[in-house]
C-alpha cells in the first residue's frame, strides 16, 4: 500500500484514490490475457460465433488498463482515469452490439461498479458521461434484439426499466460522491490549517524563547553593572595590599621577612584572581547548559560577588543544612537567580539589614531555598505581582522589572516553583523548590 500511495499526485483526493485505481487496473491488465490464454490452450472446445471479437476486446481494454496504471505511476490521474473509464465504455457498446441486450444481462450489475468508479475518481460529470455512454449501448444491445427477435415493444420495456434503474443509480452516486469529495477537501483544508497553525505555534515558541535569552542576558548585564563599582573598590584595596607587601619586600633585609611580604602579595593575587574568575563566568553569554552540581558550593562561591553587590550596610547571613541534593541546573544562570534576588534585597534595606540565605532538602530529596530580606516588605496588591515581567515599584529609570520574572522562568523551566511572603515593616522572604537528585549512598533527610 505504502508504494500504491508513493505517486506524485498534488491532489489530496486523487493520491487517496490513486491506489484503489492502480488495483484495478493491474486486474484488468493481467487477468483478461490468463483468461484467453487459458481458453486458447483448452483442447477440443470450439471456437464460439463472435468469441474472436470478444477476446480481441478483452485484449484492447487489458492495453488500457496498463497504460493507465502507467499513466498513474506517472503521477497523471485524471488522464488514467479518463483512458481506463473510456476502454470500458467502448468495450461495452462493441459488447451490446455484437450479442445484443438481454446477452449481457448478467454482466450489466457491473456496470454500476464502473458508475461509481467514474463519481468517486474524476467526480459528478464523469459518472453522467458514463450513464450517457451506458444507455448508448443499451440502445444498441436492444436494437440488436429487435432485429433478431421481434418483441419491439417488450425490448423497449427492458431498456426503459434498465434506463430508470441505473438513473436512480447515478442520482445516489452523484450525491454521494459530492458529499464524500466535498468532506475529504474540507478534511484536508483543516489538516492544512492545523499544520500552518503548529508552524506558527513553533515559530512563537523558538521567539520566546529568544526573547527569554536576552531578557536573561540583560539581567546578567544589569547585575554586572551593579558590581562593577564594588569590584573596582575591591580591586583597589587589593592593589593597595600588594603595594603594601611589595614596598615591605623591597625593605627587607633577611629572607624571611622577604618570604613573608611575597606570601602577603601572592594571598592578595589569589584573592584578586578568584574574584576575576567568578566575574568573567557570570558575564558569559553562552547557551543553556545543564549540569548536576552541589548548590552548596555554587552559593558559598558567590559570597564574593555578593558582597560586591550589597551596600557594605547590609550583612550575608547563609545557613547551609547538610546534606543538600545535587540539582541539574544551569550553574550561571542558577548565581543569576540568586543575585537578581539579592538585588531586590538590597534596594529593599537602604538604611541596611541582613540578607539571609538557608538551603535544605525536604523529604522529596528536592532543594529548598529560602532567601530573606529585613526590608520594608510589601503590600499584598505588590506581592500578587512582583513576577510579573516589567512590574517594579522602583522610580522610572532605576529598574527594568525583569529581575523576579527571569528567577520564575529559570525556576519554572527546571521543574521547580517559587512564590514569596512579606508584610509591611516585617520583610520578605523568597522560596525556591528545584527538583534534586540524592548522590549514590546517601539518603534522603528532610530538614
Amino acid at each position: 500500500m505504502r508504494w500504491l500511495r508513493d505517486v506524485p499526485i498534488d491532489d489530496p483526493v486523487d493520491r487517496r484514490n490513486a491506489p484503489v485505481i492502480q488495483v484495478i487496473a493491474l486486474l484488468l491488465a493481467a487477468l483478461p490475457p490468463l483468461m484467453w490464454l487459458l481458453r486458447a490452450v483448452v483442447p477440443g472446445v470450439p471456437w464460439r460465433p463472435g468469441e474472436v471479437v470478444s477476446m480481441l476486446v478483452g485484449l484492447s481494454v487489458s492495453a488500457l488498463a496498463a497504460l493507465s496504471f502507467r499513466l498513474v505511476r506517472g503521477g497523471h490521474f485524471v488522464a488514467a482515469s479518463r483512458l481506463l473509464l473510456l476502454g470500458f465504455a467502448v468495450s461495452a457498446l462493441l459488447a451490446h452490439a455484437a450479442t445484443g441486450f438481454a446477452a449481457q444481462r448478467f454482466e450489466q450489475p457491473l456496470l454500476g461498479v464502473w458508475m461509481a468508479i467514474a463519481a468517486l475518481t474524476l467526480g459528478r460529470g464523469a459518472l453522467w458521461l458514463m450513464y450517457a455512454g451506458l444507455l448508448v449501448a443499451f440502445g444498441a444491445g436492444i436494437a440488436v434484439d429487435i432485429g433478431v427477435h421481434g418483441e419491439m415493444a417488450a425490448r423497449l420495456t427492458d431498456l426503459a426499466v434498465s434506463a430508470a434503474i441505473f438513473l436512480m443509480l447515478s442520482i445516489v452516486l452523484d450525491r454521494s460522491s459530492t458529499a464524500l469529495r466535498d468532506s475529504l477537501r474540507e478534511a484536508m483544508a483543516r489538516g492544512q490549517a492545523l499544520q500552518a497553525a503548529n508552524a506558527r505555534l513553533q515559530a512563537e515558541m523558538a521567539e520566546r524563547e529568544r526573547v527569554h535569552a536576552q531578557l536573561v542576558q540583560a539581567q546578567k548585564t544589569e547585575a554586572m553593572g551593579r558590581l562593577a563599582s564594588g569590584v573596582a573598590h575591591d580591586f583597589g584595596n587589593l592593589v593597595g595590599i600588594i603595594r603594601g607587601h611589595a614596598h615591605r619586600g623591597l625593605g627587607a633585609d633577611d629572607e624571611t621577612r622577604m618570604r613573608d611580604a611575597l606570601a602577603g602579595v601572592e594571598s592578595a593575587a589569589t584573592r584578586a584572581a578568584v574574584l576575576t574568575r567568578r566575574l568573567l563566568a557570570f558575564s558569559r553569554a553562552d547557551e543553556e547548559t545543564r549540569e548536576w552540581f552541589g548548590p552548596a558550593n555554587a552559593i558559598a562561591g558567590l559570597e564574593p560577588l555578593l558582597r560586591q553587590l550589597l551596600s557594605p550596610a547590609v550583612t550575608i547571613r547563609i545557613s547551609l543544612a547538610a546534606p543538600l541534593p545535587d540539582i541539574h541546573f544551569d550553574r550561571i544562570r542558577f548565581e543569576l537567580m540568586v543575585l537578581n534576588i539579592a538585588a531586590n534585597a538590597d534596594h529593599a534595606m537602604p538604611a541596611g539589614g541582613t540578607f539571609s540565605v538557608s538551603a535544605r532538602q525536604d523529604a522529596q530529596g528536592c532543594l529548598l531555598l529560602a532567601f530573606g530580606d529585613e526590608g520594608a516588605g510589601m503590600e499584598a496588591a505588590v506581592l500578587a505581582r512582583i513576577f510579573e515581567p516589567f512590574f517594579t515599584t522602583r522610580p522610572r529609570g532605576q529598574g527594568t522589572g525583569l529581575g523576579l520574572s527571569v528567577v520564575k522562568e529559570l525556576v519554572e523551566a527546571g521543574g521547580g516553583s517559587v512564590h514569596a511572603e512579606s508584610e509591611p515593616g516585617r520583610g520578605s522572604v523568597f522560596f525556591l523548590r528545584i527538583p534534586g537528585r540524592v548522590p549514590a549512598g546517601r539518603h534522603v533527610v528532610a530538614a
